[in-house]
């Protein structure tokens, strides 16, 4: 639960967050005054009772020794997780002020607690067990299966060739006066051809034009990359290996993580939310203190409802983590646990601002797709460039624009503050766009402040 007697910080259950306001209800349930019967024990089990609107409190119970991260359960009505209530006894158990102190849960947090170990224990019996007797599955079966849709993406690549030679013959103010509905048929018809990865960037080709000056030569530097993916899947047999892992990726067909597992300690660098109206993706980097690698899990949930693999950032894990197939590709799968996230005063090296830049182009060669890699920034300074922002070199006269989704972003001005004119340590993601900060170490001081 601790760690040589170090607790969570308010930004690590923050970071935990479904939602902006999930954050700022538990933030005000941070104090002793709604709280009654709170408690902790050393196995990492946090309990206590709300008062809320009804008669009776809402009994709140948290498991924070799960190696994937910490697991709730309220009483209260919330579709959230964590709800406000749980969010706001993680803060009260960080400021280690003694509302939460060592002692017996009672009945109704240790039943809940243990028949959640229990299943766990369950779990991992069937698991061995099933991995053990039951047989693979039928691969000429699998095979035939693949086969059969590697025929229906080709079809729909090739419907999309023609579609974006249409949109050129017939020039590109033809795309701005058709409006969305165009592109949101031909995704459509990529979805029914199997093939996401196409689907979801004819949809963002159908917000360009209305993406305001200039967005002729956007549409056509997009265009042109999705001919080259098309192109890259049609003649995927030409294509090296791990070009063609690439492509198959970015078409959306499913894979493995068939790397070899690499055990280190991780620290969380960053996590994110994104969202459409089907699907929350959880982003979540990591960084291998022994192996010096960079890692990134995805995590799905739902619409409206958060993934459940939450590791707030500044902790590190011992675990596995195993590589997906594909040139440069940094996504990974999270493998076996061996302790339950703990912090800790890592702090991934970091580069410049030239070096940053130079890092993403030799990625391109790998991954033409790509739009962003994760950058570790060493003594940048944020300073204001025009109507913009940018992070400069303390050391020489680089510097890296921040992107316009991070310029609209509170991370701005909590970056800006922690720097206070100073050199900083920056992780983010360095792209064509510019650099998007996520988290921030200040010079000599050490603590992770995320700020996406």
């Amino acid at each position: 639960m601790t760690q040589q007697g170090v607790r969570w910080t308010a930004d690590q259950v923050l970071a935990l967050a479904p939602d902006a306001a999930s954050r700022k209800a538990g933030s005000k349930l941070g104090a002793a005054g709604p709280w009654s019967e709170a408690g902790s024990t050393d196995e990492g089990t946090l309990w206590g009772l709300c008062k809320g609107s009804g008669s009776k409190p809402y009994q709140t119970v948290i498991d924070i020794a799960d190696a994937a991260g910490p697991a709730y359960k309220c009483s209260c009505p919330s579709r959230k997780f964590p709800c406000k209530h749980a969010l706001g006894l993680l803060l009260l158990w960080a400021d280690g002020g003694g509302a939460v102190p060592s002692a017996q849960p009672p009945d109704w947090a240790e039943q809940w607690i243990k028949g959640r170990r229990q299943r766990g224990e369950e779990d991992k019996r069937t698991a061995g067990a099933s991995g053990s007797s039951t047989a693979p599955g039928d691969p000429e079966a699998a095979r035939r299966r693949a086969e059969r849709r590697a025929v229906r993406v080709t079809a729909g690549a090739t419907e999309l060739e023609q579609r974006l030679a249409d949109l050129l013959r017939g020039g590109l103010a033809g795309a701005e006066q058709a409006g969305y509905g165009m592109w949101e048929e031909t995704a459509a018809r990529m979805v029914d051809a199997q093939a996401p990865g196409l689907a979801a960037r004819v949809r963002e080709l159908g917000a360009i034009p209305a993406s305001g000056p200039g967005w002729p030569v956007r549409l056509m530097e997009e265009c042109a990359l999705l001919h080259l993916l098309d192109q890259g899947w049609l003649r995927r047999e030409r294509l090296p290996d791990a070009l063609s892992e690439t492509v198959r990726s970015r078409i959306g067909l499913p894979a493995s993580a068939d790397g070899p597992p690499v055990r280190d300690r991780w620290l969380v660098l960053a996590q994110y939310d994104t969202a459409d109206v089907k699907l929350t993706t959880r982003r979540i980097w990591l960084y291998g203190a022994g192996s010096g690698r960079t890692a990134l899990l995805l995590s799905y949930g739902a619409a409206g409802r958060t993934p459940e693999l939450a590791l707030p950032v500044g902790l590190a894990l011992e675990a596995e983590v195993a590589a997906y197939p594909g040139a440069g590709q940094l996504r990974a799968a999270l493998g076996e646990q061996f302790a339950p996230p703990a912090p800790a005063a890592i702090e991934p090296p970091g580069v410049t601002t030239a070096e940053a830049i130079a890092r993403y182009g030799e990625a391109l060669r790998g991954d033409p797709w790509l739009d962003s890699v994760p950058v570790t920034l060493d003594r940048v300074v944020p300073t204001p460039d025009g109507d913009s922002w940018q992070l400069a070199d303390a050391d020489s006269d680089t510097a890296l624009p921040l992107t316009p989704a991070a310029r609209a972003r509170p991370g701005l001005w909590r970056m800006v503050a922690l720097s206070g004119g100073r050199p900083v340590k920056v992780f983010g993601e360095c792209g064509h766009r510019g650099f998007t900060p996520l988290t921030a170490w200040p010079q000599g001081k050490g603590g992770a402040v995320q700020l996406c």
